[in-house]
């Protein structure tokens, strides 16, 4: 194989190559071997390996040592990369101890841009770099040599490997991969305050030279920011840096190679700094005086807005949130703050009404405060400031006012037309007063029952009042100024219709009929209780009383007892009473109301005789004939409805006989029957225009044409032919003949 063995220094020519500095700077440790050293060279641009062999040489003084045959021993080959020159560049030569120079060995070259990038002079051994090298692309190339025999190609050495490397040099610039770069710093930061960090990188051999030796440098965005030569880190320069003067910063840093001297490539970024927000400002509302001058109409209702203003802070989020509230002033409890979730101002609102006649004006004082409050700039506060806010009141015509919110009047019932009920009374407040008109508007009294004063309010019946129709009227009062602009307001009144005794008593709805038994005892109490009703009130001690009539107070049937609690009860005088003789008694009763007046009603009451058991209890109180017919028993009555049974019997079967008749006398048997109806529709006489019909016509239709079949000829049918049957039904537009023809099938 093509190894050189380096037995001295003697042994190794150079070819236009000054070694030297070569050998300082990549002169490899020697082998292990102490008795042979063997030391790798590598050749840059030019250089040849010439090997020697020997078969001993010299060690210790008067011994001879003798070793194996060794072949070359390659160091690595370097070429320069971005070479641009108009030759090809010679990168070192190959050359083998059995070459003679008689031209009988070839050099060939394999490997990783053998024959492309890389060629060799087959006969000398020069190998050249035909295009130029990346090292950034590609750092080293691996390739073979082998000697052979140029007319056989028969082997002369074993093929043996060498690393061609490509030389660095600077030719890459440094490149921030990531940038631009964004940053955010809060604003009043101390300084040196770390920003961010930024990195560059170089394609350049970190481990040959300074190519890839970076240093950071600021090119803008002094002296607000720094950078650290070394790392790259941006740090705030200068203290208390205001967000609200500036709140943006373009910084500029440049990465130099070469360790930052002259002569390096260079690459830049761009850092955009953003300043956050810190509550470093305290609210202020902008005018000079802190006094705000506002005005409210009197006639505005509770809720409408009033006024706005505004504590500004520069701050932003919740650092410039600002609250507000009253802390002091006269108006406190007539309007009341709110804040704007938008605008974030200060809403005056009015809380309560006010009276441009009773007070003019109004004065408050605002404060507005940060809630968020930053410990670190405590010292810059306080974080607060108020502002005085004048609101004045505004006349407004405003409509009438009633002396009271609602009346209440109350009026005897049946009072007459004219009847005084009470007075509403209204007044105009405005400075400017207007006389006042009143009026009942329409759909608060349909029926007109009352009228009222234009001018002083007088409110009086206009036709009598029916308690007991109605108890309570609610209507409305509408008061409206006589000039101005004409705004009315309107009250509302309620009047009682106070009762009067003008109706009698009467017996409750379920006390008219009393049932008794018709085995009763004489003296018997309370056959049923009885009670009344009246329409009109009833007084705290006010009862009912019961009587007989005078015309029955003297009957020996029945008589009242008042039991003194607005109820009485039936009392029988007599016995033997029957339901066959009499069912039902008719019992007059006087009910009186002990009123003022008193009223009085003579009421009905129906008491019904019943069968009862022997424990008195009603059995039948069937509503009977008032004198029965002595001689009909129960067995006649058993007797008669028989007979009416046998006749209703009788009637059923004559009428099934009728309908027997009417049918058809030849019974047919189980055939297929087909059947043609001809109807008409002309209106005739009735039975008149049954008679005038010729039935056999009817059934031969074919005679009715003029056609008449000839009798000597008779027509042979398969099937006999059965007779057809016509009937007549009578409508109301006359008779109607239904021809039916009957022919059998097989």
């Amino acid at each position: 194989m093509l190894l050189i063995n380096f037995l001295s220094w003697s042994t190794f020519s150079l070819l236009d190559l000054n070694w030297q500095p070569l050998m300082q700077k990549w002169s490899s440790p020697l082998m292990s071997d102490p008795e042979e050293q063997i030391i790798k060279k590598p050749m840059l641009l030019a250089g040849h390996l010439s090997l020697h062999r020997h078969r001993q040489r010299g060690g210790k003084e008067g011994q001879v040592l003798h070793r194996s045959k060794r072949g070359w021993v390659w160091n690595q080959f370097f070429v320069i990369e971005e070479y641009t020159g108009p030759d090809p560049v010679l990168v070192g030569r190959l050359h083998s101890d059995v070459d003679t120079g008689t031209g009988n060995i070839k050099y060939i070259l394999s490997g990783e841009g053998a024959g492309t990038i890389f060629v060799i002079d087959d006969k000398t051994g020069n190998i050249h770099a035909t295009k130029t090298l990346d090292r950034e692309e590609q750092a080293q190339y691996t390739l073979t040599a082998q000697a052979v025999d140029r007319h056989t190609n028969k082997p002369l050495e074993p093929p043996s490997e060498f690393i061609v490397k490509v030389q660095d040099i600077n030719d890459n610039p440094p490149e921030f991969l990531h940038g631009p770069y964004y940053a955010r710093v809060p604003e009043m930061s101390n300084v040196y305050t770390s920003v961010i960090q930024v990195t560059a990188t170089d394609a350049d051999d970190p481990t040959y030279g300074n190519s890839a030796r970076l240093v950071y440098s600021i090119l803008q965005g002094q002296p607000y920011f720094s950078v650290e030569s070394q790392t790259g880190i941006i740090r705030t320069a200068l203290p208390n840096m205001d967000r609200e003067a500036r709140q943006e910063y373009n910084v500029v840093i440049q990465a130099k190679d070469m360790g930052g001297h002259m002569g390096g490539l260079s690459g830049t970024t761009e850092v955009k700094i953003t300043l956050t927000d810190v509550n470093d400002n305290p609210p202020k509302f902008p005018l000079s005086e802190s006094v705000y001058q506002m005005s409210v109409s009197e006639d505005k209702v509770p809720g409408e807005e009033v006024g706005r203003l505004m504590a500004k802070d520069p701050d932003l989020g919740e650092n410039g949130q600002v609250n507000y509230r009253f802390v002091d002033g006269d108006g406190m409890g007539v309007f009341e703050l709110s804040t704007d979730s938008e605008t974030k101002e200060a809403i005056i609102k009015l809380k309560k009404h006010v009276d441009y006649e009773n007070k003019r004006l109004y004065t408050l004082k605002v404060e507005g405060s940060n809630p968020h409050i930053d410990p670190r700039f405590l010292a810059w506060g306080p974080y607060k400031d108020e502002a005085t806010i004048k609101i004045s009141v505004e006349d407004a015509d405003e409509p009438p006012v009633f002396m009271a919110p609602s009346y209440t009047f109350e009026v005897e019932e049946n009072a007459p037309a004219g009847t005084v009920v009470g007075r509403v009374h209204a007044k105009d407040t405005d400075v400017a007063v207007n006389p006042i008109r009143y009026m009942i508007p329409q759909y608060t009294d349909i029926e007109r029952f009352f009228s009222i004063n234009s001018e002083d309010g007088l409110i009086t019946t206009a036709k009598p009042l029916d308690r007991e129709t109605q108890a309570w009227h609610n209507i409305s009062v509408s008061a409206t100024e006589i000039g101005g602009h004409h705004q009315d307001t309107k009250v509302r009144v309620n009047i009682r219709v106070k009762d009067v005794n003008d109706n009698p008593p009467e017996l409750a709805n379920n006390n008219n009929e009393v049932f008794m038994c018709e085995s009763a005892s004489p003296g018997k109490v309370g056959i049923q209780t009885i009670s009344a009703v009246d329409k009109d009130e009833m007084g705290h001690r006010q009862h009912f009383t019961f009587s007989l009539a005078p015309e029955v107070a003297h009957n020996h049937n029945f008589s009242i007892k008042d039991n003194r609690d607005s109820t009485a009860s039936v009392v029988v005088l007599r016995k033997g009473f029957s339901r066959l003789t009499q069912d039902i008694y008719h019992l007059p009763i006087e009910i009186n109301d002990n009123g003022l007046p008193a009223m009085s009603s003579t009421n009905t009451l129906t008491i019904r005789v019943c069968s009862c058991d022997t424990k008195n209890t009603i059995l039948s109180c069937n509503v009977e004939p008032y004198v029965l017919p002595a001689g009909l028993s129960t067995g006649a009555l058993i007797a008669i409805l028989a007979c009416i049974v046998i006749l209703l019997a009788i009637v059923v079967l004559f009428v099934a006989l009728r309908r027997q008749k009417k049918e058809p006398l030849i019974v047919f048997e189980e055939e297929d029957i087909r059947e043609n109806i001809i109807t008409y529709d002309d209106e005739g006489g009735g039975e008149e225009d049954t008679e005038a019909f010729d039935i056999a016509t009817l059934q031969n239709p074919d005679g009715a044409n003029g056609f008449l079949p000839r009798k000597d000829m008779k027509p042979e049918f398969q099937y006999p032919m059965r007779p057809g049957i016509c009937w007549f039904e009578r409508t109301s537009r006359g008779n109607c003949c239904y021809v039916v023809r009957t022919n059998r099938f097989s």
